[in-house]
C-alpha cells in the first residue's frame, strides 16, 4: 500500500496531478477539494494516497488531508459507490458539509452533488450516518475557520454528550449552537457545559 507521495509537482489539473518522486512520475487522481490546496507546478508537495486495485488497473488517489482520505475510503465502502462517486462528493461538498448532511439525514443537500440521485443519497445516509455521526461536528456553523485542534475539541464534546445518552442529532445541534454563541473559543469542558443548555 502506498501511504503517501512526496516530490515535485510536475503537472496540475483539476482532476489529476503528476508528482515526480525518486525519478518516477506518479499520476494521482484528486478531488477539487485537494486541487484548491495545491501549490504551483514545480513546487514540492505531499499527497496522502489511496491505491485502488482492480483486476485490470491500479489507480492512485491523492488527498491533502487525512480527513479527505478517510471520507473517500468510507464512501467507496458503500455498495454501488465507487471512487468516481467519492471524488464527485469531495469535489461537490466539503467533508464537514457531507458529514452534517448524513447526520441530519438531508437527501436534499446530497442530491446537489452531480451523480447523486435520491436513492443513492438515501443509501449513503443509511450506511454512513453511524460511521460519521460521532465525528461530524464542525466549526463552520460558528462562522469561523476550523483548525484541527478546534475540530478535536468539538468532536470530544459531542462524544461526551452521546455518552451521556443524548441522540447524535441532538448532540450535534447543541454543540453547533454553543459554537455559534461562543465563536469557537471554548475548551472541551466549557463547550460541554454550554452545549447542555441547548439540549
Amino acid at each position: 500500500m502506498i501511504s503517501f507521495v512526496k516530490g515535485k509537482l510536475v503537472r496540475v489539473k483539476p482532476t489529476e496531478v503528476v508528482v515526480e518522486a525518486g525519478g518516477i512520475g506518479y499520476r494521482v487522481n484528486i478531488p477539487l477539494s485537494t486541487f484548491e490546496k495545491l501549490p504551483e507546478a514545480g513546487e514540492n508537495v505531499t499527497l496522502l494516497t489511496h491505491l485502488h486495485v482492480k483486476e485490470d488497473s491500479h489507480t492512485l488517489y491523492g488527498f491533502r488531508t487525512d480527513e479527505e482520505r478517510e471520507v473517500f475510503r468510507t464512501i467507496i465502502g458503500v455498495s454501488g459507490a465507487g471512487p468516481k462517486m467519492a471524488l464527485a462528493i469531495l469535489s461537490g461538498i466539503s467533508t464537514e458539509g457531507f458529514k452534517s448532511a448524513l447526520i441530519e439525514g438531508s437527501t436534499e443537500v446530497l442530491r446537489t452533488i452531480p451523480g447523486v440521485g435520491k436513492k443513492t443519497a438515501e443509501r449513503l445516509i443509511v450506511e454512513l450516518r453511524d460511521k460519521f455521526g460521532k465525528a461530524g461536528v464542525t466549526l463552520a456553523a460558528a462562522g469561523g475557520r476550523e483548525t484541527d485542534e478546534e475540530g478535536r475539541r468539538a468532536n470530544d464534546a459531542m462524544l461526551a454528550l452521546i455518552s451521556l445518552g443524548y441522540k447524535r442529532k441532538a448532540a450535534y445541534k447543541a454543540i453547533t449552537e454553543a459554537l455559534k454563541a461562543s465563536g469557537g473559543e471554548l475548551d472541551v469542558r466549557e463547550l460541554i457545559r454550554k452545549a447542555l443548555k441547548h439540549v
